[in-house]
């Protein structure tokens, strides 16, 4: 899938701000946690924009917003800033016969479920729902938003690459285009890259499972996100200091 952008990519690149990351424990300081490391914290060395991690370990589109960690950055992002939404690895499973506070509502549009989920009745609304709710707050403020599609787990672990994107990358470059922001499909990026490094440099990035990466793998999935959005013509390219990364576009 190509990497493709929206309204945002008309935004013109501004001095300084703020970047603001949401996401998972892919994308989250510390990661999975024993020595891994989410991507997000290798944004700030590619920028000279100040760049808030708000990601989250065990977080989906949904549980992300019920604990009003939108809401959180909605306080504080200025016109101008970015806001990086990157969801999908948490979002999966089903709401019976046990909730567990994070997957989503099936579908793509304005289906609701509702369950109880820790004694308090709730609607659940579709994952593009939730991204697109999202990206209207901040674009509502002012702010720039790029949807970025999941990483993908390790495609080596097999020992045969194998590159089968989940639902939730199409799901997420829906969410962007009926809210007319920025999307990259990192997803591709990521595969891309890993394709071409091999099965014994992929799997030494995942040291406790086949999600989770290390220091020297998140580098190498943030530069890929890079690579993505440079490829895409996302102005958040004029908040970099380099436009020059590994691989194709795609």
């Amino acid at each position: 899938m190509k990497a493709v952008s929206y309204i945002s990519l008309f935004v013109p690149a501004v001095l300084g701000g703020t970047i603001y990351l949401a996401g998972d424990s892919t994308m989250a300081i510390g990661g999975g946690g024993n020595g891994t490391m989410g991507w997000g914290q290798f944004v700030a060395p590619y920028t000279t924009w100040t760049v808030s991690n708000q990601a989250i370990a065990g977080r989906s589109a949904r549980s992300f917003t019920r604990e009003g960690r939108f809401t959180a950055i909605a306080d504080e992002v200025q016109s101008g800033d970015w806001v990086i939404i990157e969801f999908g690895h948490n979002d999966g499973g089903s709401l019976t016969p046990t909730d567990d506070g994070r997957t989503d509502c099936s579908g793509t549009g304005d289906e609701t479920c509702t369950t109880v989920y820790d004694g308090v009745n709730e609607t659940v609304l579709t994952f593009p729902a939730y991204l697109e709710n999202a990206a209207n707050t901040f674009t509502a403020l002012g702010a720039n938003v790029l949807i970025s599609s999941q990483t993908p787990d390790n495609p080596w672990e097999t020992g045969t690459f194998v590159d089968d994107p989940v639902r939730f990358v199409a799901y997420a470059e829906l969410a962007a285009e009926t809210a007319g922001v920025a999307y990259v499909d990192h997803w591709a990026y990521v595969a891309d890259i890993y394709d071409t490094l091999g099965a014994d440099v992929v799997d030494a990035f995942y040291p406790i499972d086949h999600t989770h990466t290390s220091p020297a793998g998140a580098l190498v999935v943030a530069e890929a996100f890079f690579k993505a959005v440079v490829c895409g013509g996302v102005a958040l390219k004029g908040a970099l200091n380099t436009t020059s990364f590994e691989g194709e576009c795609l």
